[in-house]
């Protein structure tokens, strides 16, 4: 694979604004790549594997050329540091990775696969330089991109044939006639493509075209003849070097099964945490087969299929200590159903059941079971089980231990809190179906050993949570996972299930003004051009904007200039042309309709819509929701607000209530930097950023401007993000070095937040960790790593761990403290949603005075800070009217 060229292309293909970590640092070159290297492991299933990187410009071609690649633009500041990260994923990867000095990539392809095929191989090259279709051969296959980086198309000698007239052979001579634009080599005036083809078909290669040139009528034959020392000098360029000297052979390439903890961290600081992503990059791992076939010893279990009338009796005899729970459910939008339960004690024995069989006296029996306090239980995601569980009508309480979060509290960045891999990495022991048979219902051979498993799995859940007792207690989480987010989780799994109404009309209609809003945009964006073109076609938007309409050129990609969000906003302030204003609408409105379509698909058969909320995705303690993700509903335009009033009161209830806490990272910000100036404007009544952006600009503050306010706005949010000042650059429109010194001339007024900022780092790498007042912890062994580009996002993330994740396990105390409160004194009402920082509830009538009491009560009391919390609270019939 060329490194170099698929990255490049891969950080054109996908927006940096859609791929950027909480630290600001870019990954959508390194995350295209990946994916793209994924796939082409998957399909070609390679024995042998490489990838080669170009080291610089200078190569052995730029001292032949000055003038080679020297059109080409600065690499964009995003893309630097990326390739790094690349190198460092590979190396987890167990891949060879090749760059060496004065030659490019391609060179070094062309090296290995020219030897690989003197030695018998069968070569593909991965790469989207088409110098390299000179390789080309019936052993070597060139897999060209073709569509950003989804889709190869495989160049074999038929192709090349069947696209340029020519064979491989032929191909560098038909290049150096042709010209290269984009590596600066000048072709010929009036021959083009067909030209050259033509020539090269009709004299047999550019050497006998060199010596018969008078042949050449006309006046391209003149250009021709005048041009010849130039095309002779891009023939020598363009042609590929075979033999750089490399430190191993073909044979040395054989893949290796990769260093999986390494590589999960590398991930896991990427933030790549979408599970397909993850599965389709370990399903291509050489060591994955090798581990399946020799898994680790399992456990024995004493299991007994429990026939109808036994669970009852079982649970007089074994329930009395601590027992482990699994279960096989089924969960839909709405309904959901457990269609096997298993039970396990530490000693042995366990139970498995089936849940639609039970007798009355066996339901009242497991009912009282599972809702005793007394009762210790031990979950792998106990809000899931809480959940399906409650469809039967049983409630839970008594859970000591919830796995999956257990997990998460010691290593919060992990990749995944998959039982069976926790299995394997706490206890040593896959989970297999080891258990002893000895029931006396008839089930089948299959349905035997599904049992079998899932009390396995209940005996897996036990032991890991007594592993886990003695680890959190090391790393002092216990108390939060008992205090914190066992009760958190339990909070969710009631929210859940209460959803909340949604207007399916209202929505309906929504979705349609925006589709109708679309169709507007394309009606405008044909008109403006005078023509149809397909406005979702980047490249077709390319070709009207930069070639039809002539507008100011963007940032160069190797697929033309783009036009992503950033390039059309400013396309739209250096052009009176509307296109880039309706490009940018439409875009904006095509993202809505798509929201809203989602929210639609959601709502259950009871006008509800039930979000999942996810407590181990952010590796900082904030929740997040999925299915649907409540979070991306914009909160600050008109739009967003519409698609809010969707959510409405449900019946039974009075009105929906909203609470949130104003500029809480700011105020975690002060109370951990004990900044007695930030910590003044807080307390001083007055707007905090005028305030402080009086200070920071030495001025009055009713001479403070809106522009002032924004800038201290953003970096003060910024500072609580760990973003860097380049980062901040591109928030506000300025340069790094502008932003910069005004992080300096912040930093000179508020000196205990600068002194804050750097201890934290210099604390975090001493002790491996980062931790929130409340004891939460991040691990960060990337703070003492060599590797500039991965130490520096651990120091953000340093940076931006402590106060993130103090807020964040605020607003869990708040929401457990409101929730005791409202029980407490017997009311109806009850909490729906957490989003963001914001908490939503819902009503009953004539309780509205005394739940706001209540909730202002209890959020202020959350936690003492020297900044004090601030509480803001609306209501309405609506989630938007409900705003405050």
């Amino acid at each position: 694979m060329d490194g170099h060229s698929l990255a490049y292309r891969a950080f054109f293909a996908l927006p940096a604004e859609n791929f950027t970590t909480v630290t600001g640092q870019p990954t959508n070159a390194i995350y295209g790549f990946t994916s793209m290297l994924a796939n082409t492991l998957r399909d070609e299933e390679p024995t042998h594997f490489a990838v080669a990187f170009d080291v610089s410009r200078k190569t052995w071609r730029s001292e032949q050329y000055s003038e080679y690649k020297a059109n080409r633009s600065k690499s964009p500041d995003e893309f630097k540091g990326q390739v790094e990260l690349i190198g460092e994923l590979l190396d987890a990867m167990q891949v060879r990775r090749y760059a060496v000095d004065g030659f490019e990539a391609d060179d070094v392809i062309a090296t290995l696969a020219t030897q690989a095929e003197a030695e018998g191989f069968q070569v593909s090259i991965v790469t989207g330089d088409r110098d390299t279709f000179q390789l080309v051969t019936d052993n070597i296959t060139v897999l060209y991109p073709t569509k950003g980086v989804s889709e190869l198309t495989r160049f074999t000698p038929e192709k090349i044939e069947e696209r340029y007239g020519l064979t491989p052979q032929q191909y560098p001579d038909y290049a150096a006639l042709r010209g290269d634009p984009s590596d600066n080599l000048p072709g010929i005036p009036g021959v083009g493509e067909k030209t050259a083809a033509k020539w090269i078909n009709q004299f047999g290669s550019f050497a006998e075209l060199a010596d018969r040139a008078d042949e050449v009528k006309g006046k391209a034959g003149q250009n021709l003849r005048d041009h010849l020392d130039a095309v002779r000098l891009n023939r020598t360029l363009t042609e590929l070097v075979r033999d750089v000297e490399l430190p191993d052979r073909p044979e040395d390439l054989v893949r290796a099964p990769y260093d999986r903890q390494a590589l999960g961290v590398i991930l896991d600081a990427l933030e790549f945490r979408h599970q397909n992503f993850r599965d389709r990059l370990f399903a291509v791992d050489p060591g994955a087969e090798e581990q399946q076939e020799q898994p680790a010893a399992g456990v024995e279990v004493d299991g007994e299929v429990l026939e109808p009338g036994a669970l009852g009796p079982w649970l007089a005899e074994h329930g009395s200590g601590a027992l482990g729970v699994a279960t096989v459910d089924v969960w839909k939008q709405g309904t959901g159903s457990v269609s096997e339960v298993a039970l396990a004690t530490a000693g042995g024995p366990a139970a498995w059941f089936d849940p639609t069989a039970l007798t009355e006296e066996d339901d009242a029996a497991f009912a009282a079971w599972l809702a005793d306090e007394a009762r210790p239980k031990a979950m792998h995601d106990a809000k899931a089980l809480m959940r399906v569980f409650a469809e039967h009508g049983w409630s839970v309480a008594g859970v000591r231990m919830d796995t999956a979060l257990a997990a998460y509290l010691d290593k919060p960045g992990r990749r995944s809190f998959a039982l069976d891999a926790l299995s394997v990495e706490y206890l040593g022991r896959e989970l297999g179906p080891t258990a002893e048979s000895d029931g006396q219902l008839a089930l089948g051979v299959d349905e035997r050993a599904e049992a079998d498993a899932l009390m396995v799995k209940a005996r897996t859940v036990l032991d890991l949570g007594t592993a886990f007792e003695e680890r959190l207690e090391q790393v002092g989480a216990a108390e939060m996972l008992r205090d914190l987010e066992l009760p958190t989780s339990e909070l969710l799994s009631r929210m859940e299930r209460a959803g909340i109404c949604a207007d399916r009309e209202w929505l309906t209609n929504l979705e349609q003004q925006f589709a109708d809003a679309v169709q507007q945009a394309v009606q405008e964006a044909h008109a403006a051009v005078g023509h149809e073109f397909n406005l979702g076609s980047p490249k077709q938007l390319q070709e009207v904007l930069f070639g039809e309409l002539g507008l100011p050129k963007t940032k160069k990609t190797k697929t033309g200039y783009t036009t992503d969000a950033d390039a059309l906003a400013w396309l739209a302030g250096q052009t009176d042309h509307e296109l880039p204003v309706i490009m940018l609408r439409y875009r904006e409105q095509q993202k809505l309709r798509t929201t809203v379509e989602g929210l639609i698909k959601t709502i259950a058969p009871d006008g509800r819509i039930h979000t999942t909320f996810n407590q181990t995705v952010a590796a900082t303690g904030r929740l997040s929701s999925t299915d649907p993700n409540l979070q991306n509903i914009p909160v600050r335009t008109d739009e967003g607000r519409a698609i809010r009033r969707g959510f409405r009161v449900g019946e039974g209830y009075e009105s929906l209530m909203t609470a949130d806490y104003s500029q809480i990272e700011l105020r975690v910000m002060a109370h951990l930097s004990e900044d007695e100036g930030l910590i003044e404007a807080f307390t001083s009544g007055e707007d905090l950023h005028t305030t402080v952006a009086a200070q920071v600009f030495g001025v009055e503050k009713s001479a403070v401007d809106p522009e002032m306010r924004r800038k201290i706005k953003a970096m003060s949010y910024g500072l609580a993000y760990g973003l860097s000042a380049f980062g901040l650059s591109q928030q506000l429109g300025i340069t790094p070095d502008e932003a910069r010194k005004l992080m300096d001339t912040f930093f000179e007024r508020f000196g205990g937040v600068r002194d804050y900022l750097h201890n934290a780092v210099d604390e975090a790498r001493a002790i491996g960790y980062t931790h929130t007042i409340m004891g939460r912890r991040r691990y960060l062994p990337d703070l003492t790593s060599d590797h500039r580009q991965r130490r520096e996002m651990a120091e953000r993330m340093a940076l931006n761990a402590p106060i993130q994740g103090t807020a964040a396990d605020i607003v869990k105390v708040a929401m457990l403290k409101v929730d005791a409160a409202i029980r407490a004194a017997g009311l109806a009402s009850r909490m729906l949603l957490q989003v963001h920082d914001e908490i939503v509830l819902e009503v009953a009538p004539g309780e509205r005075e005394q739940v706001e009491e209540l909730v202002r009560r209890e959020m202020a009391s959350a936690v003492e800070l020297r900044a004090p919390l601030d509480v803001s609270v609306g209501h309405g019939q609506d989630w938007e009217s409900a705003a405050h």
